[in-house]
């Protein structure tokens, strides 16, 4: 019986303690120069009010203080983790209280295989997020592709983005591009349905959507996403029915911001 009061002590402060350490860590300002990295280096924050840039703002700074982001092969600066950052964020912008369930991202010098190497064949990923074992709670991506996906305002493509989409659509238990606690329950099968048609479109070379779309649901959601949130105006007036089920999941309305 001892032991047992003793063991729940020992639980008890550790929740107080890590509460504790978690709440002073968010104490923490963000320093004092990256709201002007997000405004030179983000496009997405580029568009918001005043307001919302400071929502922003701390979102990135709690994102930073819970998730470690390091270099393999390479250096990390303020603007990599700015970069990092915002991609995580600019995802779930429309939904408050929303924290991903990674402790680590890698950035590599180039492209890797899926063996996360960086040298020999295979090399043609540029972002993944781990799956079990050691890298059950980590995300790896290139960091030449996570910084051109910003830098190209014109493009479609976002490979941060495209990597923290799949942890959101995995957050339900299954990464399939059905995010269903996002949707209405009517809406899930009309959603399936506007992907398969937009897959075969694509496949018919009908369709401006990057054709790495047709590999399957999950990568077309991330890839469709990318464009919603890198250029919504041309989704908007190409694909209206995507662009308007894409405000819905992402509960964001770009144009109108």
């Amino acid at each position: 019986m001892v032991l047992f009061i003793s063991l729940v002590v020992l639980i008890i402060g550790w929740l107080v303690w890590r509460y504790l350490s978690q709440k002073k860590q968010d104490a923490q300002p963000l320093p004092t120069n990256y709201p002007q990295l997000l405004q030179a280096y983000v496009p997405y924050y580029q568009e918001l009010s005043p307001e919302k840039k400071k929502l922003f703002d701390d979102r990135v700074n709690h994102f930073l203080h819970h998730v470690k982001i390091e270099g393999v092969a390479t250096t990390v600066d303020d603007v990599d983790k700015v970069l990092v950052a915002s991609s995580a964020i600019i995802p779930i912008f429309g939904f408050e209280d929303w924290y991903y369930p990674l402790t680590n991202v890698l950035l590599y010098e180039g492209s890797f295989n899926a063996d996360f190497q960086t040298t020999g064949e295979g090399r043609n990923i540029l972002g993944m997020v781990g799956e079990g074992g050691a890298l059950q709670s980590t995300m790896v991506l290139s960091k030449p592709a996570l910084h051109e996906g910003f830098a190209n305002e014109t493009g479609k493509e976002n490979t941060g983005i495209h990597e923290f989409v799949h942890l959101l659509d995995k957050a339900d238990g299954s990464t399939d591009g059905l995010p269903e606690y996002l949707l209405e329950k009517d809406h899930i099968k009309p959603w399936l349905q506007l992907i398969h048609k937009s897959i075969h479109d694509i496949k018919a070379n009908h369709s401006d959507i990057n054709p790495y779309g047709v590999t399957n649901e999950a990568e077309f959601f991330a890839v469709v996403a990318e464009y919603f949130f890198k250029r919504p105006d041309l989704l908007h007036e190409k694909h209206p029915e995507l662009f308007t089920r894409l405000e819905e999941i992402f509960h964001q309305h770009p144009l109108e911001e």
